[in-house]
C-alpha cells in the first residue's frame, strides 16, 4: 500500500483527522466557495466527513484523495480506465448498474438509510453479493472501485450537494445519470 492510499481494513480504525483538517483541505483545494462562511450547516457537513473519512485515511494526503471523490466527478473518463473496463466486463455488472439506476433515482436524496435500502433493494433483484455488487455501486457513484471508504464517499455526496458554502458538485442522481449516459 502506497503511503497515500486510504488504509484497508473493516477494523474500526482511530482518526488520525480534525474537522480543522478538512477544512483546510477544502479551502487548498478550492472546494469552498469563495465567499464562504463557517455557517452551522457547513460545519455540521465538514464534522461528518471527518467522522466518516478521517478513519480510512492514512495520512493526509489519503483525506484529500477520498475529498477529491466528492469534488470531482467525470463518468466518461472514469468509464475509460482499464479497472472500468475489468469491473463491467464482470458477469452481472450491468444489471447491478441498473438496478442501482433504478433505485437511486426513484429517491430525492441518498442519505445513509437510503443507501441501506438501496443496497438491499439491489440485493433482492439480482444474484451477486460482495465485488460483483459493491465494486459496480462504487464505481458509478465515487468514480473508483475500493473497500467500504467509498460507500463513506457516497454518503457525503448529496449532502455536500445542498451544503452552503462548498464548492458546486454533482449529486448522486446527477452522477447516475451521467454513469449511463457515458456507457451507452
Amino acid at each position: 500500500m502506497n503511503a497515500a492510499s486510504p488504509i484497508k481494513s473493516n477494523e474500526p480504525r482511530e482518526n488520525l483527522f480534525s474537522a480543522s483538517d478538512i477544512y483546510e483541505i477544502l479551502r487548498e483545494r478550492c472546494w469552498l466557495e469563495p465567499s464562504a462562511t463557517q455557517s452551522e450547516s457547513l460545519t455540521r457537513w465538514i464534522e461528518r466527513a471527518t467522522a466518516l473519512l478521517g478513519p480510512h485515511a492514512a495520512d493526509r494526503p489519503a483525506l484529500a484523495e477520498l475529498l477529491a471523490l466528492i469534488f470531482h466527478y467525470d463518468a466518461a473518463a472514469i468509464l475509460q480506465t482499464p479497472v472500468s473496463h475489468a469491473v463491467l466486463g464482470r458477469e452481472g455488472a450491468r444489471d447491478v448498474i441498473r438496478e442501482l439506476a433504478l433505485a437511486v433515482l426513484a429517491v430525492p436524496i441518498v442519505d445513509s438509510d437510503r443507501f441501506k435500502l438501496i443496497i438491499s433493494a439491489i440485493k433482492s433483484r439480482v444474484p451477486y453479493t460482495g465485488r460483483e455488487l459493491f465494486y459496480p455501486v462504487r464505481l458509478a457513484l465515487a468514480g473508483r472501485v475500493g473497500d467500504g471508504e467509498l460507500d463513506r464517499v457516497i454518503l457525503l455526496v448529496d449532502d455536500a450537494s445542498i451544503t452552503p458554502g462548498l464548492a458546486p458538485m454533482k449529486s448522486v442522481r446527477q452522477r447516475m445519470l451521467e454513469f449511463c449516459a457515458a456507457m451507452e
